[in-house]
């Protein structure tokens, strides 16, 4: 418990200042960009995500969830059935998007160059992504809290450096704002790479067994994949959330424009501003996933039962503030951005989706932890149907609009939050309430 609190707290002083740098990032593209450029950018940030999602192959979390429960003894054989695995599937993924890229559309209304720049992050975000599930997996959180501060701060400088010293128009602006993406995702894959060659060298020295090749590709694959398929549907419906949201405003009567720059306020103002703690929630994200897993290995429920009221209470204490200070100085925050009183309408009402999700995070990682990954996508595929449904009854009707946006992005995190409590509750045998732990026997 000692290493589970000492990896939060280090994470969340580290990825509090790299959320300072985060929300100087989003305030360089809102002034540099625009409504209409941010709103673009934010438009193509989803299908970035889904590319990077793919390529992962979601090996942080199975990779720490094995390297976790194993000795250290087993963890060189572990690396070495992780990189040829990830060799084969960055192989086979590169071929894909090299011959799919030319034909989506998504890209049709960007820079010719995107769509090149973009196939980079997929070695560069395959290969990191085996560095990250090692290091979570032996809670060495001091790497992973760097690699997270250098890839914003790097993308920050190149930000900088380009639009303060060069004359750019509006289309290369975009394009510019995603090669800054991919430029500090590359800087994190160099960073993380050197730290796991040392890494390496010292588990060589060290006396190892190996474990048998089909078993650890087994237990990979089975926490992969199916953890894939949920942040796989999640990022798709990220990625066509976007254009659902706009298609509604334009049948509400708005021009494509207008409903561009509000999509644009939205997510790069209201979401930016309120997402800032969510460096807390990410913390405890990625620490509780292998320590959850060793813990329910291990059957101690006890144990779990007391890191998820102590998750659960440090999440109200830190989320609730937030959102009572960003409803009261939504206007001055807001400002900063844009001097727009419709984003400071728009983060005042979305208070429960921010909020809900900051519970949301840490719980996921609970269930992937306890091995109800299939659980945790029924409840997103639920809380999804639920959303879009309500942007496609209110969000066209010219009296809701971007409210009915609002009202179902709110009505989803909520509905989320609600499943996957009860589940874990069920889960590890504690009381909904809290009120009394019930004694788990198997």
């Amino acid at each position: 418990m000692a290493i589970f609190y000492k990896g939060i707290l280090f994470l969340a002083l580290s990825a509090f200042l790299g959320e300072g740098v985060e929300f100087l990032v989003n305030l360089i593209l809102a002034k540099e960009l625009g409504k209409h450029g941010l709103g673009l950018y934010m438009s193509i940030l989803p299908s970035i995500y889904l590319l990077v999602l793919l390529s992962s192959f979601e090996l942080p979390v199975s990779i720490s969830k094995f390297v976790a429960e194993k000795e250290e003894k087993f963890h060189r054989n572990i690396l070495y059935h992780a990189i040829t695995i990830t060799i084969i599937f960055t192989s086979i993924l590169l071929v894909l998007a090299v011959i799919l890229m030319p034909f989506i559309s998504v890209f049709d209304g960007f820079h010719p160059y995107t769509r090149w720049l973009i196939i980079l992050l997929i070695p560069v975000i395959s290969f990191t992504s085996v560095a990250r599930g090692y290091f979570m997996g032996r809670h060495q959180m001091g790497k992973i809290a760097i690699a997270n501060f250098l890839r914003k701060s790097i993308q920050l400088v190149m930000l900088f450096v380009l639009f303060r010293f060069f004359k750019i128009d509006a289309e290369t602006s975009v394009l510019i704002a995603i090669a800054s993406f991919i430029g500090s995702e590359i800087a994190v894959f160099l960073y993380l790479s050197y730290t796991l060659i040392i890494q390496f060298q010292q588990l060589r020295r060290m006396p190892f067994s190996n474990l048998n090749r089909k078993a650890v590709r087994k237990n990979l694959v089975a926490v992969s994949v199916p953890t894939t398929g949920l942040r796989l549907f999640s990022a798709l419906t990220g990625a066509i959330q976007p254009f659902l949201i706009k298609a509604a405003l334009v049948k509400s009567g708005l021009s494509d424009t207008i409903a561009t720059e509000h999509f644009g306020m939205l997510m790069g103002v209201a979401v930016s501003i309120g997402f800032f703690p969510a460096f807390i929630a990410h913390s405890l994200m990625t620490v509780l996933i292998p320590a959850v897993s060793k813990t329910y290995s291990l059957r101690d429920y006890s144990t779990l039962q007391k890191m998820l009221s102590q998750v659960m209470l440090l999440t109200f204490l830190y989320g609730v503030p937030a959102m009572v200070a960003f409803y009261v100085f939504a206007p001055q925050l807001t400002s900063i951005f844009f001097e727009s009183s419709t984003a400071a309408v728009y983060l005042q009402m979305l208070w429960p989706f921010f909020l809900f999700h900051f519970f949301v995070m840490p719980m996921q990682a609970f269930l992937i932890g306890l091995g109800l990954i299939k659980e945790t996508f029924i409840h997103g595929i639920w809380s999804t149907i639920v959303s879009f449904s309500i942007i496609i009854i209110l969000a066209p009707r010219p009296e809701w609009r971007m409210e009915g946006v609002i009202i179902a992005m709110n009505t989803g995190s909520v509905l989320l939050a609600l499943l996957h409590y009860l589940t874990i509750c069920k889960k590890i045998g504690v009381s909904i309430l809290m009120k009394g732990l019930i004694q788990k026997n198997n």
